[in-house]
């Protein structure tokens, strides 16, 4: 990904995954990368996450199921991220971790969720996704995405 450290390239090289937030006026920019589509979508899940809890050290209380239909990468991206902020505003759920798999023609996601009041809040969370520079897709190490969340 563009601006990465020397240290960021080589645990990618070595098929390491992650997520960090970049510096975005206004808004959370959160950048992700992995082997896989699948993980790659994890991590930017737990970025979100990350951007506005601490759920480090706290076990989930519920596993939840949910199927998304296949799309363009970019949708697919968008579509998670909104059923992740839909389920903290609505169920006032927080995945502490996720897993997706592709299941023939849809991708099947289960969140490991908790409730709001259990994890530390440490920033505003994020209310949209912007379709302003959302990308994701195969780079030169496995997958890399990067969006920016309304804030």
């Amino acid at each position: 990904m563009v601006g990465e450290a020397d240290d960021d390239r080589q645990a990618r090289r070595q098929g390491e995954s992650g997520h960090r937030t970049v510096p975005h006026t206004g808004d959370i920019r959160i950048e992700a990368w992995a082997a896989d589509r699948e993980r790659c979508l994890a991590e930017a899940v737990l970025g979100l996450v990350e951007c506005f809890a601490d759920v480090s050290g706290v076990r989930a209380t519920d596993v939840d199921r949910v199927r998304l239909a296949e799309g363009s990468d970019d949708d697919v991206l968008a579509t998670l991220l909104d059923e992740i902020i839909y389920r903290l505003e609505v169920h006032g759920q927080v995945p502490v971790d996720i897993e997706a798999e592709d299941a023939g023609g849809e991708l099947d996601i289960r969140l490991a969720v908790v409730g709001l009041a259990d994890v530390e809040i440490t920033g505003t969370a994020p209310k949209a996704v912007a379709w302003e520079d959302l990308r994701m897709g195969p780079d030169a190490y496995g997958w890399s995405c990067a969006v920016t969340l309304d804030a």
